[in-house]
């Protein structure tokens, strides 16, 4: 695991639960609905690690990929 593409992976993780709170924060702001602080920061913090581990899995099949080719 080299550190650069983990913190890229990270990164990306990141911004997928920061952006996941704003549209939720959207929705709120729209509707009358209000969800739970501690719903809204436990499926972030879901989602930062899905999109971390994903994106690190498809980062080095990718990277694998440019090696062959």
């Amino acid at each position: 695991m080299t550190a650069p593409r983990f913190r890229s992976s990270l990164l990306w993780g990141l911004t997928g639960g920061l952006s996941f709170l704003v549209l939720l924060q959207g929705y709120e702001l729209v509707t009358t609905v209000r969800v739970d602080w501690l719903v809204k920061f436990g499926v972030a913090a879901l989602v930062t690690a899905g999109g971390t581990g994903l994106t690190h899995v498809l980062a080095r099949r990718r990277a694998a990929a440019n090696e062959r080719a």
